[in-house]
């Protein structure tokens, strides 16, 4: 079979992965604090490769998307008035603790809210039994705890007072794993991390940095190339079958 219908086939394959990236993108483009993704795309081998006993493997065809980068840059900040909304001016991120599993998180996102949390206190009843208190923290509304600048969960009596919440900086964000539309954690790749001294407005919000009208681009052009693989392997099978009825004949 002609090459060019195995190029096709793959080109229209990952232009549907390209469509998943930026529709992705698009539906994000008010989630507060979201890094847009960039699709990546790499060429296939173009010679064949020696394999076991000098067997020739197969050579590649077309391109294919090899991964998704993540747009760093910052959101713009919007001014929400809300006492627990929080966005970081520089770089930094805030750090989210989930107290069930200990896992360390990394957001732009500072929509948080005030969540109590069941804490065993050192105090008994008359029957003996520890007191549970509830203890309220600055949360990120799904049970995870908002870290402040001195390591630890912001523990909140007041919202209104000062809440000294934390940002953090990594030494490596590119690999950061996205966990969720605005969440990052870390792999040892990303290397270390400390406390930042970027300022925090309270009361403001950063945006996504997902922009409608480049990425309403992006999808057109993907539409586009996926029309033009799909014409590509209506050819190739049009040139085939006039080869096979000319050799039949």
């Amino acid at each position: 079979m002609l090459q060019a219908f195995y190029s096709a086939t793959v080109g229209a394959q990952q232009q549907m992965l390209r469509m998943d990236v930026q529709g992705n993108n698009l539906s994000n483009v008010n989630t507060h604090g979201y890094k847009a993704q960039v699709p990546a795309f790499q060429a296939l081998m173009y010679g064949m490769q020696e394999g076991i006993d000098g067997a020739q493997l197969p050579r590649g065809s077309g391109a294919y998307m090899s991964g998704t980068a993540t747009n760093w840059a910052s959101g713009s900040l919007e001014q929400t008035g809300r006492d627990l909304d929080f966005a970081i001016v520089g770089d930094g991120y805030f750090a989210l603790l989930d107290p069930a599993t200990g896992e360390i998180s990394f957001t732009r996102d500072g929509a948080f809210t005030l969540a109590g949390f069941q804490e065993v206190s050192e105090q008994t009843d008359e029957n003996g039994n520890p007191v549970v208190n509830t203890v309220y923290y600055l949360s990120d509304g799904e049970g995870r705890k908002v870290m402040g600048q001195d390591g630890f969960a912001i523990q909140v009596d007041d919202p209104s007072e000062d809440l000294n919440v934390g940002v953090f900086s990594i030494q490596y964000q590119d690999g950061l794993q996205r966990v969720g539309s605005s969440r990052f954690t870390m792999r040892d790749k990303n290397g270390l991390v400390w406390v930042s001294d970027a300022k925090v407005e309270r009361g403001m919000l950063e945006s996504s940095n997902s922009d409608l009208a480049t990425e309403m681009s992006q999808v057109i052009e993907a539409q586009r190339s996926y029309t033009y693989v799909l014409k590509m392997m209506q050819t190739a099978d049009e040139v085939e079958s006039t080869i096979n009825g000319l050799t039949n004949g």
